[in-house]
């Protein structure tokens, strides 16, 4: 079983976040796939950013504001 590092970004309303994860590589077919803290960890900035709660959000994640560029 081997770990390696991933970035995955979260979409909701206006913000962004980009949350660090371990991916875990096995032998088995459900390869690559994340750990239940790091599910619980990508769960949790979700529903923060729902809730426009960014302090809570920001404890797991880089939060960042979208705003639209004018042609």
């Amino acid at each position: 079983m081997k770990r390696r590092r991933y970035t995955k970004l979260i979409h909701e309303g206006k913000y962004a976040a980009e949350i660090d994860v371990d991916l875990i590589d096995s032998d088995n077919g459900w390869s690559p796939y994340l750990s239940v803290d790091d599910a619980r960890k990508l769960d949790e900035v979700r529903i923060a950013l729902q809730r426009g709660d960014l302090k809570q959000a920001a404890q797991h994640a880089r939060v960042y504001q979208l705003l639209p560029v004018s042609a």
